[in-house]
């Protein structure tokens, strides 16, 4: 399969990192650009890409779907840590997830900081809770992203099923962050980028991990 197949030859291709229609889209552009692709039939439901072309070889659809950012199994390589494309979808990926979470996060600690300043709450519970509403507000805004392409339902379907390990760490990341550097839970305009930064490179690498891996975003 790996050679140059036959006239209009079928090759399926498994495909991670698809989660709506919109990457369908991308995939599938993406494999119409390869000269000799006669159809392609994208489906992020069951991860697959069923392609009708003359003369092309499978690497070069492979290689196809990989550059605009997804991955695709059964072609023989092994894991590693050097794949550009990858890194990149994996830092777009991780980008918006801060961004949900920091709206909660940040929100919750300002609250107590500058409203709620007798409410009696130790600097652990109001982590606790920072982290909590961190991680409602990154589903919420996934959703409202998605819900545009693939409809409220759906789009809350695979915004819950985003990886908690990847929003976890980021939450932790930032909250531990804010107490060595603060001493308790304080938001200046100094310590906000080093949380921001810490969030985003804790999870980073793991995001790239389960992407490259198993073709599964945080989000």
């Amino acid at each position: 399969m790996d050679g140059i197949v036959s006239d209009s030859d079928t090759i399926t291709l498994n495909v991670g990192g698809m989660t709506c229609t919109s990457c369908e889209d991308n995939v599938r552009g993406a494999l119409m650009a390869v000269s000799g692709v006669i159809s392609a039939d994208v489906s992020h439901t069951s991860s697959t890409a069923v392609i009708n072309s003359q003369g092309v070889e499978r690497n070069a659809l492979s290689t196809a779907v990989r550059t605009v950012g997804y991955t695709v199994d059964g072609m023989g390589l092994e894991f590693n840590w050097k794949d550009v494309s990858v890194w990149k979808t994996s830092a777009y990926n991780t980008m918006w997830c801060l961004i949900g979470c920091s709206i909660g996060d940040f929100g919750t600690i300002a609250a107590f900081q500058f409203i709620f300043t007798d409410s009696g709450w130790s600097t652990m519970s109001i982590m606790l809770l920072a982290m909590l509403n961190g991680l409602l507000t990154s589903i919420a805004l996934e959703t409202l992203i998605l819900a545009k392409q693939i409809g409220l339902s759906e789009g809350f379907k695979v915004a819950i099923g985003m990886s908690l390990i990847s929003m976890i760490s980021m939450e932790a990341a930032m909250n531990i962050v804010d107490y060595l550097l603060t001493g308790g839970a304080m938001l200046t305009w100094w310590v906000m980028p080093i949380m921001l930064l810490a969030g985003f490179i804790t999870p980073w690498p793991y995001n790239y991990w389960r992407l490259k891996k198993y073709g599964k975003a945080c989000h």
